[in-house]
């Protein structure tokens, strides 16, 4: 008998709102889906321990402090969510995650929103901006405020369209749906993508997008069923903004066609979205040739 070794979620903490909402999205993502939490506080490397520290009291502080963090986050996650609590070390936050991620085989980097983001929303820090140029795995972004709204997996958007990267981003709702066996959406924002549309192009717009709806729904693996539409709205926003979201909802994206293979890279479109959402979305790289 084979036994499936349970994906491993990784997630930068600090004790901040901003580090708490990353704890709490990945901790409702990780019971919902079977998944481990690997739950890290990144250090300056000059503060890793040698035998002669630079300012013995300062890295003791430091370590100190970070064990604190990690005894707060081991506190807040639930009983059911097996976990791991540790000290990392790197150049940079983003890059001590990465470092960390490659090492634990993680499947999925979860962040928190900048301290500025709007309730609900989420504004992309400088560490958040840095993975989301250098991940070779799909990054979680958690809105602000998550700690007080995250639940179980409730729902799988993949928005889908006809740019590189759909192939990913199909597979990925799809494979995220039956994880948690939770209900598959495909959204199309094609018909919206374009400026200075006139009615009878949106109308050609719309068919367009629905075609390439239809054809994602016939591209999903035999048993996985997805109800498909296309969001209305004069704009992103407002397209988003027209969408209903569900408790513990998660939306699906891929990464820019600017990315290099295998590396993610935040593109016009979803960046625009990543404003207007209340639930957390996961960019997925482009995959490699």
């Amino acid at each position: 008998m084979t036994t499936t070794t349970p994906p491993r979620i990784l997630v930068g903490y600090t004790a901040t709102p901003s580090g708490e909402d990353a704890l709490a999205a990945a901790a409702a993502f990780a019971g919902s889906i079977g998944a481990r939490l690997d739950v890290v506080v990144v250090l300056p490397m000059n503060s890793r321990p040698s035998i002669v520290p630079n300012d013995p009291g300062y890295d003791a502080l430091l370590r100190e402090t970070a064990e604190g963090w990690l005894a707060d986050a081991r506190s807040r996650i639930p009983d059911q969510v097996p976990s791991r609590e540790r000290v990392v070390y790197g150049d940079s936050l983003a890059g001590g995650l990465l470092t960390a991620a490659e090492a634990g085989r993680a499947a999925l980097i979860v962040v928190g929103a900048a301290r500025d983001g709007l309730l609900g929303r989420f504004t992309v820090g400088s560490v958040a901006g840095s993975l989301l140029h250098a991940s070779p795995i799909p990054v979680m972004l958690a809105p602000q405020g998550s700690r007080e709204t995250a639940a179980p997996l409730g729902r799988v958007t993949g928005m889908v369209g006809t740019r590189e990267g759909a192939d990913a981003v199909l597979a990925t709702s799809a494979r995220l749906s039956a994880a948690g066996t939770v209900p598959l959406r495909l959204v199309s924002l094609l018909a919206l993508d374009l400026p200075g549309v006139d009615a009878a192009k949106a109308r050609v717009s719309e068919h367009h997008a629905a075609a390439v709806l239809q054809e994602a729904r016939a591209a999903l693996p035999d048993g996985v069923e997805a109800t498909a539409s296309v969001a209305p709205g004069d704009s992103i926003s407002h397209a988003v903004a027209s969408l209903d979201w569900l408790p513990g909802e998660v939306v699906v994206v891929g990464s820019s066609r600017l990315a290099q293979q295998s590396r993610l890279f935040l593109g016009t479109t979803a960046a625009t979205m990543l404003r207007e959402l209340p639930v957390p979305m996961i960019v997925v790289p482009r995959a490699g040739h």
